[in-house]
């Protein structure tokens, strides 16, 4: 059985607005979530009442008239066919002529169905239109469902799956992916941490002492992070740890709250925060930063800072070496993932919203942060988009899933236009431990408090907190 809440687990949610919030868009609450499991694999979460899923999508306008979009599936998730109905209300003292319509697409824009027709709803009464699109491959295809009429024009795009979880992407793992990780924690080793804690006593609460972290890691770049602990006067107490890993270009700042049996470290990985240093770049720079070299890329760095963190963990006696949980949203769920598969240490993962998942297929289907590799490569000599891509492969999120053996949570958003669920799903089926995923039918780029409430009750189910 799932354990409560304790009261102080709040200070996880203001966390995830933190991880969450990437450049691109903010926290954000929404009720429409699919909880998906593989089995209801032991030791994961299994109650499927955490999100309310049954709600329609419904528009109004300033005259009264509406709209209400119902999806034949409550999550959007079909066999064969996708089955929707459309309801335009039209409460007015005047009849509605005009059409209503949906348009199919790829992910990538491609026109696949088209279908419309033509309306007449008289004063007072309602129309109901239904919709079945036949789609035979598995993926996640994109729906515009658009009304016409009289005194009222309106456009709702939405996204349903086929079969998702029969997705895999046709770009296989580098040969070499193992050995390069192998190699890079290798040279990590070689560096002594030279660990730095200290406390700052001006930025306690009356619950949690706060401290700053300094660490050598890969490259002898100095990074910092910030822990905070919860004032207690048993001196010999361990606490479990949850390991915050940043979202793109976010500044991190101590997580406090009244959680009295939990660590909480956040990480400004190089080039971020308070670990700017000598990599310290214009935001949209950060993410083709050495590109070119697989060896000198900054995520490989950034990965190496992560696994640095955990060696951190490890030296502390007060922290407890089997209760780490990584997470993070958006670049911080990149790196959840990314960690969790190097560094077996990591106990569980909760990955929201990551990017770079199969990054072969983000071409032509997502701007971000393709443009920003295409803009880099018009500046060097010589590069192509085809180097770089390869490159990428050793930092593809589907990838790093293959070795994730943790039992791990994913949050995705159906809207998603950094992380699309065609690709957020080609890492999830890539995973081979235990594994669930919360989708998000209606949002983008985000999760909502929902998912930060069934990721704070698994880990204390999974430590043992009461």
């Amino acid at each position: 059985m799932l354990k409560k809440l304790s009261k102080g687990f709040v200070s996880c949610i203001v966390f995830m607005a933190l991880m969450q919030r990437a450049g691109f868009s903010a926290f954000a609450q929404h009720p429409n979530a699919k909880l998906t499991d593989t089995a209801g694999k032991k030791g994961i979460p299994n109650d499927t009442d955490t999100a309310r899923t049954d709600e329609p999508d419904q528009k109004n306008n300033a005259a009264g008239i509406s709209t209400v979009l119902i999806a034949g599936d409550k999550n959007a998730f079909f066999d064969k066919v996708a089955h929707y109905t459309y309801i335009v209300k039209n409460p007015t003292d005047d009849p509605q002529t005009g059409t209503v319509s949906c348009q199919v697409t790829t992910e990538t824009g491609k026109v696949l169905t088209s279908n419309s027709v033509k309306v007449d709803i008289a004063k007072k009464t309602t129309g109901t239109y239904t919709f079945d699109i036949p789609q035979s491959k598995p993926g996640f295809y994109k729906i515009n469902f658009m009304v016409n009429v009289s005194d009222y024009d309106d456009t709702t795009l939405r996204v349903f799956g086929i079969r998702p979880g029969q997705i895999r992407s046709q770009y296989p793992k580098p040969a070499d992916f193992e050995q390069f990780w192998a190699d890079t924690k290798s040279q990590l080793a070689t560096i002594p941490g030279n660990f730095k804690v200290t406390h700052m006593p001006e930025m306690d609460s009356k619950f949690r002492r706060v401290y700053s972290v300094e660490m050598q890691s890969f490259d002898n770049i100095t990074i910092h992070a910030w822990m905070t602990l919860p004032v207690t006067p048993d001196k010999n107490k361990k606490f479990s740890v949850l390991l915050g890993l940043p979202g793109y270009q976010v500044d991190l700042y101590p997580i406090m709250g009244r959680d009295d049996d939990l660590a909480i470290i956040t990480v400004d990985v190089r080039g971020q925060g308070r670990s700017r240093g000598i990599i310290n770049t214009r935001k949209d720079e950060f993410i083709f930063f050495r590109c070119e070299d697989r060896n000198r890329y900054v995520m490989r760095g950034v990965i190496m800072d992560c696994v640095r963190a955990v060696d951190f963990i490890f030296s502390q006696s007060n922290l407890k070496h089997d209760n780490i949980l990584a997470t993070g949203g958006s670049m911080g769920g990149f790196l959840s993932i990314a960690l969790a598969s190097l560094d077996k240490r990591v106990t569980i993962c909760s990955s929201q919203n990551p990017i770079l998942c199969d990054i072969h297929n983000l071409q032509g289907e997502v701007k971000w942060p393709i443009t920003s590799f295409e803009k880099y490569v018009v500046t060097k000599p010589g590069l192509t988009m085809d180097k770089v891509m390869k490159n990428m492969e050793y930092f593809d999120t589907k990838n790093f899933a293959t070795n994730l053996t943790c039992s791990t949570i994913m949050g995705i958003g159906l809207l998603d236009p950094y992380a699309p669920p065609n690709n957020e799903y080609a890492a999830f089926n890539n995973i081979p431990g235990k594994k669930r995923i919360l989708v998000f039918k209606d949002l983008g780029h985000e999760v909502t408090e929902t998912y930060k409430n069934l990721e704070g009750r698994w880990l204390r189910d999974t430590f043992g907190l009461f």
